[in-house]
């Protein structure tokens, strides 16, 4: 059996960054995974650091994508400086196409003092030469960045490792007991540990490991897949969105290509359909994809919850569990608010925005 102050249940970038939050404030953090740390939706999303349409969300999802933000090119320097790891932040600006909400988009930049430009037609072809053309203005957010979220994963990590915080992989949950109010232990493959307090972050399968200790928490896996085409450089420079679908250009040459949205439970295998979609709109927007290589294809599951709010804090049924989970599509962006947040809520400490809107049911 093996004792720790916190122990957190899932390595996605959740955990991990709640694990770097906590030990900074002193705590002793193990933390346990189903699988391999940081496989699952941190790693398999796209990177961008911002709601595709920030205008539509909740208030509660803007308030914690604003902190991130802000955070995050402090967040890569101190990555950097520390693992020597380059996360390949990058503020490449998001472009719109044939936008929709025109008085929403301006009225939600006034109000949270974000800059946005309307492109007409003739400059958007001089701003992205190989798109397709299009007869209709496009939005240009240019504060909008990026980042290889799988380079991300691997150097907060390195930094989790070298804190020295204990991750246990292939540790599948078996059971979480509690008693009198308390979780007492968590059974799992890796064998049995107990700790003050137990934080799951989980994602999409938070609602799995929690079984009857929170049996109706609506956190459900959310299927995406995406294309990797391997590129010249220069071939685009922005994020492109068109309809519900994104381009993302790399560094390298890489372009990604998302998403798909699937109800498909656990299933997170690619599949012909899910190609074909990608490629389609890949081609109709950026022809030239046309002749480059798909070099990547693969899937992963989003936890899904009402309108994208996670839910953040304590469980009132159980003094010592809390949870982060229920990011939705925009884990990454909330991801340093998220953990921040949680840790705020466990140490007792002033949060960095009100708790309420994130409450466990």
């Amino acid at each position: 059996m093996k004792s720790t102050d916190v122990l957190i249940i899932g390595a996605g970038i959740s955990g991990l960054l709640a694990a770097r939050e906590l030990a900074a404030a002193g705590r002793s953090v193990r933390i346990v995974d189903k699988g391999p740390a940081g496989r699952e939706s941190s790693w398999a999303g796209g990177g961008i650091l911002s709601p595709l349409r920030p205008w539509r969300m909740p208030e509660a999802v803007t308030a914690l994508c604003a902190w991130s933000q802000q955070c995050y090119p402090g967040l890569v320097e101190e990555l950097l400086e520390s693992t020597g790891l380059d996360p390949e932040w990058r503020q490449s600006g998001l472009l719109i196409l044939d936008p929709e909400e025109p008085a929403a988009v301006d009225a939600w930049c006034a109000a949270h003092g974000v800059r946005r430009e309307w492109i007409e037609p003739a400059a958007l072809a001089s701003l992205e030469p190989r798109l397709a053309p299009s007869s209709r203005s496009a939005i240009r957010l240019p504060g909008v960045a990026q980042v290889r979220n799988p380079r991300l994963l691997r150097a907060i990590l390195a930094d989790v490792r070298r804190l020295g915080i204990a991750i246990e992989e292939d540790a599948a949950v078996t059971a979480i007991e509690a008693r009198d109010g308390r979780v007492s232990r968590v059974a799992t493959a890796k064998g049995v540990f107990v700790a003050e307090t137990y934080l799951v972050t989980a994602g999409a399968w938070s609602a799995e490991v929690l079984g009857a200790l929170l049996p109706n928490l609506p956190v459900v896996p959310v299927k995406g897949q995406m294309l990797a085409f391997q590129a010249s450089g220069g071939l685009v420079e922005h994020i492109v969105l068109a309809g519900d679908r994104y381009l993302i250009p790399r560094r390298d040459g890489i372009v990604l290509c998302g998403s798909t949205v699937e109800q498909r439970q656990f299933d997170k295998v690619p599949d012909v359909e899910g190609r074909r979609i990608l490629l389609e709109f890949a081609c109709r927007w950026l022809s030239a994809l046309a002749d480059a290589e798909v070099v990547g294809h693969w899937a992963g599951l989003r936890p899904g919850s009402p309108e994208g709010i996670p839910f953040i804090g304590p469980v009132p049924s159980f003094a010592n569990l809390y949870l982060s989970c229920g990011h939705f599509r925009n884990g990454l962006t909330m991801a340093p608010a998220s953990a921040r947040l949680v840790a705020d809520l466990i140490l007792g400490r002033p949060p960095i925005v009100p708790a309420q809107p994130y409450g466990v049911p």
